[in-house]
């Protein structure tokens, strides 16, 4: 009983000043009473309803190419696996994927692929100005991986609005041990940095529960999250990928999931926060859990049918159900019946919304 008041005490604090030191963060990451992680929902989920009431905003995913030059350890879709069932959308698939969207009610694009060499600015400056100039009214958010700050720049002036870039760890070493040595740390941080600069709102997360991570590393993931100040965050579990080194790995903990989306919400109570597919992979329903945790963004999937299980960056990847775009009617009903109303406007973070005008 008393450690249970001591952390509602922590946690008050961490509402209110939406920061705590390190030592505290730890024992809060290592408290596993479902006390604990209850006040920390009923906290998160307040300070979520004062900033976006009970709004959860749809994103329309397009995955439109599973190349990749990039080796990650964790990934499906690494470049040496020579198992995976490759493609890439053309223009007008991915166009097409826009106008269906756009009929359901979707009002963010996003799209997400591999490193592909394919898509050189060339390709895709002119695809950004033709959806941004088809739909006027919607966001278009890129998740394309490192590139360099010049690009970022084209791809900015050409009309995309958000870009994200998950950076893994803020630990060097630990990014060392899931990636491959041409790959570097510093290389993504300065990404990251590179895309706030040209204009983006910007997205970076981590896998909870990745290979050789420590509490620790999360805390610094914390720490990273806070001084960054993204618009965006984006974290799931580590769920294991077939040929991949770490095919054999345990998947990362649900609850430590849930419990990290609230302690994120509360750290940084304006950010845009997914509950996301590998959550829902993870558990049965993950996206609900992730939802009432303090999450308020969704990404249906809006990619052709015939591609959707293509797009194995982990084992078992959700591509049915609440997770497609054309369940939307059962994902406002799933949203309405735990106290949540699907929003089809772009809903963008606010700060962004009062510099430049916009509605949420």
């Amino acid at each position: 009983m008393q450690n249970t008041e001591k952390m509602r005490k922590t946690i008050d604090r961490l509402t209110a000043d939406t920061m705590l030191d390190p030592q505290e963060l730890k024992l809060l990451l290592q408290d596993n009473s479902n006390e604990t992680a209850e006040y920390l929902r009923e906290q998160a989920d307040m300070v979520r309803r004062r900033t976006y009431g009970n709004s959860v905003y749809i994103r329309g995913l397009i995955e439109f190419t599973n190349y990749c030059k990039n080796d990650c350890y964790y990934c499906g879709i690494r470049c040496s696996n020579k198992k995976a069932d490759r493609y890439r959308l053309s223009k007008e698939e991915i166009l097409n994927c826009c106008e269906t969207g756009h009929e359901l009610g979707f009002r963010t694009f996003v799209l997400q692929g591999g490193e592909d060499p394919y898509w050189t600015d060339e390709r895709l400056v002119p695809l950004i100005e033709q959806i941004k100039g088809n739909y006027p009214d919607c966001a278009l958010t890129l998740s394309i991986g490192e590139r360099t700050p010049e690009s970022y720049r084209k791809l900015r002036a050409a009309g995309a609005d958000r870009y994200l870039l998950r950076h893994e760890t803020a630990d060097p070493k630990h990014y060392g041990r899931l990636h491959p040595a041409e790959m570097s740390h510093s290389n993504r941080i300065e990404c990251l940095r590179a895309l706030k600069s040209s204009g983006f709102q910007t997205g970076c997360g981590f896998m909870v529960g990745s290979p050789f991570q420590t509490i620790d590393n999360i805390i610094g993931d914390l720490m990273f999250i806070k001084e960054f100040q993204p618009e965006m965050v984006g974290i799931g579990p580590f769920i294991p990928a077939s040929n991949t080194p770490f095919v054999n790995e345990a998947q990362g903990s649900v609850e430590m999931t849930l419990k990290l989306i609230s302690i994120i919400r509360l750290m940084n109570p304006m950010v845009l926060l997914p509950a996301t597919t590998a959550l829902g992979t993870a558990s049965e329903d993950g996206r609900a859990k992730g939802i009432r945790a303090g999450a308020n963004v969704v990404m249906p999937n809006l990619s052709p049918v015939s591609v959707r299980k293509k797009y194995n960056i982990y084992d078992n990847k959700l591509a049915t159900g609440c997770e497609t775009a054309e369940s939307l009617d059962r994902l406002c009903l799933n949203m309405e019946k735990i106290g949540y109303k699907i929003e089809k406007i772009k809903g963008n973070y606010p700060t962004f919304d009062r510099k430049n005008g916009d509605d949420k």
